[in-house]
């Protein structure tokens, strides 16, 4: 498929339109009693729907305003997509408000909607109601939401085309929330077109790619890799639903078989649920021999969860080979680094006393080690390692804030001007700039880049920087009931720094005496491995945890919940000092309703 430049995605999809107008562009699978149902969008239709959608979207003055999308299915919030930027409107995906009132979404939408002081819904006559009732229960009258799928709704013919150029709004991409409320990145068409650039050359894709997917819309690795990205190939995507998806992971991998796709991925933890998920039977009937990338990005890449996934669908016909992590985030639009198509992953074992102190170094033989995965080497993009106090630039091998240079790095945050200067315009102690602060943590090690972790949720104890993905995981070794849940580990101030584990276990309401030994495993475990001391443990049931919609431990908010007293164990371990930190806050708050806790540190239910 020729590429020419093009100033704009919108003129790009329409010079798609045009030359495949009978070819699908989007396959969404829905749930059926019977099995996945699958609707199907052309290009043609695309086009024309797009431009039906756009002439009411101009009728009611939408042109450079903010417009949510909230949608049931893929194919009609492509199409919603599509008509706001044929109208010149500022696309904002967002979720469904929830699933009956789902509280993740329903307050991720509600603070996407405040945010961006839309005035304009766009949804499905499905999602209609929910939509309507929630902006009701908002107390949002002043909100329009339209049902983009009824025929009534504006006439292709009455479209008309609105003149944009590079540096123009393209959409609005919410960021997961994983440490601060959500943001909204404003990312141009220069930004969009660079970063699909960025995807082609690091990916290797072509026109004969397919895509599938199962991460949702408002993703930006579902949107823009997922989504967007055949479009620039003039290819098409197939898309499981995320609820069907965590549900029957087995959906996701039928897809790939059925619709001969070559490129599909997630986050870490999908990776981890197949392998958990699929049984040998449904491993029996699979074949997965033409799926050639694995995309793995959005959260840290384990290199055990990349052994086990190979390991366990080799049967299937699946190449090691094709497992492929990769960096990115929604300030840089997506794409960021990636390795080598086809060459499998990058391990180093690195001593973990050696990265406390922000250096990269081999583990000793018969010492502590840490494997860390390479995300590849930056594309499109000038990445530096920077010391994050003293702003100036690292060499090879030290640890650092990861800083971007490039067209792919987006304007900035939406009406918080602010926060987008430090963020989006930060200069090196030098005046080398502008790049954006990533706010992770990494190393460039011969030109690859290795992330190891988020600058706000590094753990500091006695002068030593802690991982707290690494004592998650390390935790969740102890006992197969903690193998399905997941932990939030966090420092907290007292009578000094103490690391505080909150960790999620089937069964939490079961013997205390064996929450107890559980809980003092956990610590044991810790103190062994990272030679500090976990005096504060708390078991709690499954759910408990907040995660972003990516699945996103959400580390930040689990403090402050914990320090506010809102969070109860199950079962827990707490020294004095947070205890009356923590506890005696909780009093005041009216935790003294709560049944106490029994000799063994469980709830007296």
């Amino acid at each position: 498929m020729a590429a020419p430049r093009f100033d704009t995605f919108t003129q790009l999809l329409r010079a798609r339109a045009a030359e495949l107008a009978e070819q699908d562009v989007h396959v969404h699978l829905r749930d059926a009693p019977g099995g996945p149902v699958a609707e199907h969008l052309t290009y043609g239709r695309l086009d024309r729907e797009a431009r039906r959608i756009a002439s009411c979207l101009q009728s009611l003055g939408a042109t450079g305003e903010p417009v949510l999308l909230l949608h049931t299915s893929t194919t009609r919030f492509l199409t919603a997509f599509a008509a706001c930027l044929y109208a010149g409107a500022v696309a904002v995906p967002a979720p469904m408000p929830g699933d009956g009132g789902h509280g993740k979404r329903l307050h991720r939408a509600g603070s996407v909607l405040a945010d961006t002081g839309a005035r304009l819904v766009l949804t499905d006559s499905e999602g209609a109601p929910e939509v309507s009732l929630w902006l009701a229960q908002a107390n949002r009258q002043d909100v329009v939401c339209l049902a983009i799928d009824l025929p009534e709704l504006g006439a292709p013919e009455d479209w008309r085309e609105v003149p944009a150029g590079p540096d123009d709004l393209a959409f609005l991409q919410y960021t997961s929330g994983s440490v601060a409320d959500p943001r909204g990145v404003m990312v141009t068409h220069r930004n969009l077109l660079a970063n699909q650039e960025s995807l082609r050359s690091l990916l290797g894709t072509t026109a004969a790619d397919r895509f599938g997917s199962w991460l949702p819309y408002y993703h930006d690795m579902g949107l823009i890799a997922h989504l967007l990205h055949p479009v620039l190939l003039g290819s098409f995507s197939v898309q499981v639903a995320p609820d069907s998806f965590v549900r029957r992971p087995l959906r996701w991998l039928q897809a790939i078989e059925r619709y001969g796709v070559t490129v599909a991925g997630g986050p870490n933890f999908c990776y981890d649920l197949c392998v958990r998920r699929i049984t040998d039977e449904q491993l029996a009937g699979l074949d997965l021999s033409r799926w050639r990338l694995a995309l793995n990005g959005a959260e840290p890449v384990r290199a055990e969860s990349l052994r086990a996934f190979a390991e366990r669908f080799a049967p299937t016909g699946f190449d090691p080979g094709a497992l492929f992590p990769a960096y990115g985030l929604a300030e840089a639009t997506l794409v960021v680094s990636g390795g080598e198509p086809g060459a499998g992953p990058t391990e180093r074992v690195v001593d973990p006393l050696a990265l406390e102190r922000d250096q990269l170094l081999p583990a000793l033989p018969g010492r502590p080690a840490r494997t860390l995965v390479g995300c590849g080497r930056p594309v499109g993009l000038r990445a530096r390692i920077v010391d994050p106090t003293t702003r100036r630039a690292l060499p090879d091998g030290a640890v650092g804030e990861i800083w971007l240079r490039g067209e792919s790095v987006a304007r900035g945050y939406w009406k918080r001007p602010g926060e987008s200067e430090l963020t989006f315009a930060a200069a090196l102690a030098d005046g080398e700039g502008p790049f954006l602060r990533t706010g992770d943590l990494g190393v460039l090690d011969e030109g690859e880049l290795f992330v190891t972790g988020r600058l706000k949720e590094l753990v500091i104890l006695n002068g030593r920087n802690i991982y707290p993905q690494d004592i998650e995981w390390a935790a969740r070794s102890v006992r197969p009931a903690l193998t399905l849940g997941f932990g939030a580990a966090f420092a907290v101030e007292a009578d000094r720094e103490q690391l505080v584990l909150v960790q999620e276990v089937r069964g939490a309401g079961a013997d205390p005496q064996a929450l107890r030994t559980l809980a003092h495993a956990i610590q044991a475990l810790i103190g062994r491995e990272f030679s500090i001391p976990a005096g504060n443990v708390l078991l709690v049931p499954p759910g408990t945890v907040r995660r972003t919609t990516s699945g996103k431990v959400q580390r930040t908010t689990m403090r402050r919940l914990f320090l506010a007293g809102a969070l109860q164990g199950e079962y827990e371990v707490l020294t004095p000092q947070v205890h009356e930190l923590v506890r005696s806050r909780a009093v005041e708050l009216g935790d003294d309703l709560l049944p106490p806790l029994t000799a063994e540190g469980a709830r007296a239910w």
